[in-house]
């Protein structure tokens, strides 16, 4: 159960008559609605407020559950008076010396008014959205409009504001008859939320608005005053226990969401690092691979600018060595050359197509087969070479696995230079490694967008093992990568 059903859970039960004992000596529903309506009475009598309609009557179809037999279901506008600033015009904001501060749906989280952060109006305009709804210390507000629809905090502090069109002020018959704070958490209770979500009009709830003439007939459980106090101090007792519950709940959740994440780069540190798999003396050194590379090497020029090694300084087996990229692969790289795309043709994967050992093709762009021929003279993309994506986003890193397609901007094609010396399937997972995004972010530029540039990646040094080594390391790695996938 989220801390959120749970809070639910126990509002729910609050309002069922289902959190506190009854007791007799208190009273009932029905006395306390009696002395509410009185107190009304007087209140218009003296033109402190107005009279409204009748409000119809409560029928066996619209009770949504049993309460007890000392409580009452009544309308909400028998309790108290829903306002609104009768103003929809966007308000011209002024400055804090030249106006009044106006609270709107941004100043109102469940159960917390928040009024520090708000705008100013006009003396003039201040007038007229308060002649309405004057909102006092003790009123709920309750938000009109937004996302956050439905969401009621109390006033908790004497202030001189106005409200504006997002808010709906609830002011209460009498503070000494209902306790303010028992409607707070009904509105806030599933039948408080459900019965504010059937009232929105609009676009959807994001978009709409709460239907303030309907407010007045939501049906509230009315327990004796006594008992209302009873149940907030039992609610509120609980709180700390569920925000406690929800602060572990959440370590949790973000733990459960970081594992597999923290898992898959923990392995593939391991593999880069030589501790995945044991090294066998029968299957050779990684010098031995490289002597058998060099020969295919063209004229392998120094790299112009400084490099940060520092994220790949750790131990390797002694059956391995350390090289740099362009003494593993071949580059092929169409930077700075934008293709024509067409509706259908030669597959251009981009670097939307490339992920995190994976392709995906929900994009799909094509270029004429005259460009893709003509293209070649660069080197050709063939299934199973390694793709490199440099910036937009940088570092990710998949095997090609179509048969014909060629490679867009910031793509690099990472060619063997003769087979069975490098796996690119091992060197897929050695890029997207923690230590080579590393050496990545170390060497990058830019700020926002970083990228690589084609020259300093030749450099970036990886570790190499022997041939056979390598395919063991894929093997364990394919064997135990999905399931860290299985645990997202």
């Amino acid at each position: 159960m989220t801390p959120q059903e749970l809070k639910s859970s126990i509002l729910q039960l609050a309002i069922q008559g289902k959190l506190v004992e009854q007791r007799s000596e208190e009273g009932t529903g029905e006395e306390l609605f009696q002395q509410i309506q009185a107190e009304k009475q007087k209140l218009i009598k003296a033109e402190k407020i107005k009279k409204e309609k009748p409000l119809p009557e409560i029928t066996e179809d619209e009770i949504p559950f049993d309460i007890p037999e000392s409580w009452k279901w009544v309308r909400f506008n028998n309790l108290c008076s829903v306002l609104t600033c009768g103003y929809a015009s966007t308000p011209t904001y002024v400055s804090e010396d030249d106006g009044m501060p106006f609270i709107s749906a941004k100043n109102v989280k469940p159960y917390r008014f928040m009024p520090d952060d708000h705008n100013y109006i006009s003396y003039e305009l201040y007038d007229k959205l308060t002649q309405n709804a004057k909102p006092e210390k003790g009123d709920i507000l309750l938000t009109r409009v937004g996302a956050g629809i439905g969401e009621a905090a109390i006033i908790d502090t004497d202030l001189d504001f106005a409200i504006y069109v997002s808010l709906t002020l609830i002011k209460l018959v009498n503070n000494s008859l209902i306790d303010n704070r028992y409607v707070l958490y009904w509105l806030n209770s599933p039948i408080g939320v459900s019965s504010a979500k059937k009232n929105i009009y609009g676009k959807n709830a994001s978009q709409g608005n709460l239907n303030v003439k309907n407010v007045r007939d939501f049906l509230v459980p009315l327990p004796p005053l006594a008992e209302q106090k009873r149940i907030v101090a039992k609610i509120e007792e609980l709180l700390p226990y569920i925000d406690r519950y929800e602060k572990a709940w959440s370590r949790l959740e973000e733990f459960n969401k970081r594992f597999p994440v923290d898992m898959q780069k923990s392995i593939l540190q391991m593999a880069i690092q030589g501790k995945l798999v044991p090294q066998l003396p029968e299957e050779g050194t990684g010098e031995d691979v490289f002597q058998r590379i060099k020969p295919y090497h063209k004229e392998l020029k120094p790299c112009k600018d400084e490099l940060d090694f520092s994220s790949m300084d750790f131990d390797i087996p002694e059956s391995w060595t350390m090289v740099e990229l362009n003494q593993l692969f071949d580059f092929v790289d169409y930077r700075g050359k934008t293709p024509t795309k067409i509706s259908e043709g030669v597959f251009l994967i981009t670097a939307s197509n490339i992920r995190r050992a994976y392709m995906d093709y929900t994009r799909k762009e094509y270029i004429s087969r005259e460009e893709y021929e003509g293209r070649q003279s660069r080197g050709i993309t063939q299934k199973g070479d390694l793709l490199f994506t440099t910036e937009a986003p940088m570092g990710n890193a998949a095997l090609c696995d179509l048969d014909e397609c060629s490679c867009g901007q910031r793509i690099i094609t990472f060619k063997e230079y003769t087979e069975e010396t490098v796996l690119p399937a091992l060197f897929m997972y050695f890029i997207l490694s923690p230590q080579f995004q590393q050496q990545l972010l170390d060497n990058c530029t830019g700020t926002t967008a970083k990228g690589i540039k084609a020259d300093k990646l030749k450099h970036f040094l990886l570790p190499l093992p022997p041939y056979e080594e390598q395919k063991r390391i894929v093997a364990k790695l394919e064997e135990i990568l999905p399931l860290c996938e299985r645990l997202k």
